[in-house]
């Protein structure tokens, strides 16, 4: 249970959650069997925590990877612990109030992560509906 709410932090949370089973890992088979459990905690976490969930949330969300990474460093800096769980929701409410107005829509495309198509100028949409009749 313990894992699953610190997975709920990105990147570091993993990282958190290891602690328990290395420890009783330790206590029941050994140092050396702690040593492995700690190595597939560090692999899993690594790939998971920094590859596959900021694409997965990237893409599901619609924020960049970066922006996944910046918002847990921001939140749980103004926030603390708290911030860090809470770092996306609150970073999806920051982007959906800025690309509610007009004047701050640049902002929310910069969070976001897939690319703008530019609107075609009015001429030249004109010129092609002349040209195919």
């Amino acid at each position: 249970m313990l894992a699953f709410v610190f997975n709920y932090i990105p990147n570091i949370g993993s990282i958190m959650a290891a602690v328990p089973p290395v420890l009783l890992t330790i206590l029941q088979l050994g140092l050396g069997r702690a040593v492995g459990v700690a190595i597939g905690y560090l692999v899993i976490g690594t790939v998971m925590g920094n590859i596959i969930e900021p694409r997965l949330m990237g893409r599901g969300l619609g924020l960049s990877t970066l922006v996944v990474f910046l918002s847990l460093i921001f939140w749980g800096w103004i926030l603390g612990p708290v911030g860090m769980l809470l770092s996306i929701p609150l970073t999806m409410m920051v982007k959906i109030a800025l690309d509610s107005s007009e004047d701050t829509r640049w902002l929310a495309i910069l969070l976001g992560s897939e690319e703008v198509s530019q609107p075609k100028p009015a001429s030249t949409r004109k010129f092609r509906r002349r040209r195919r009749r």
